[in-house]
């Protein structure tokens, strides 16, 4: 479902698929395409904007929290692979509507105790297209992600083309939400 809403306050954005930063003013009329782990996928006369959940106010949205960070994080928990996959499939291409796990972008989480307590988290991921600007945002988001899981106090997310991305890697559950099956 497509909500028209008029911005309320002058917001930062990011164009898609470029991955640029652009001001978005206020007053500027917008269509929310997407709400995709927090974030906002929203149309405009000057094309598509990734807005992130700091600034669902603008939109008249309620913001979901933010993952709490590594600072609140307890050094005597050891996150489980379940809570890191789990904390992931909050992340999305914001002009896919499925999460970066069931797209099959995800290829590796290594999870590594550090000396001084807590965990620190490498993720090798891909995405579906080489020249996609929106790569850091997605990479920094799944790190923001990981960092919110507990336990976690650093994390590392490093994009890779090796083995190159297909649609056989998308999940069955994120063929169904694209329609592929």
């Amino acid at each position: 479902m497509n909500d028209e809403r008029i911005l309320s306050r002058e917001v930062s954005a990011t164009l898609i698929p470029h991955g640029e930063p652009f001001t978005l003013d206020e007053g500027t009329p917008v269509v929310i395409t997407h709400r995709l782990g927090g974030n906002f996928t929203v149309m405009t006369d000057n094309g598509m904007f990734r807005i992130s959940r700091e600034d669902a106010d603008a939109l008249g949205e309620t913001p979901e929290a933010a993952p709490s960070g590594a600072s609140t994080s307890s050094s005597d928990h050891t996150p489980s692979m379940e809570e890191l996959w789990d904390a992931l499939k909050r992340v999305y291409d914001p002009e896919i509507p499925v999460n970066i796990v069931d797209l099959g972008l995800v290829y590796s989480i290594d999870l590594q105790s550090k000396e001084n307590g807590g965990h620190h988290v490498e993720m090798a991921m891909t995405l579906t297209a080489p020249g996609c600007g929106m790569g850091p945002v997605i990479a920094d988001d799944a790190k923001n992600r990981l960092l919110g899981v507990e336990g976690v106090r650093s994390a590392n997310v490093e994009i890779v083309w090796d083995p190159p991305w297909h649609q056989d890697m998308i999940s069955e559950e994120g063929k169904m939400e694209l329609g592929l099956i």
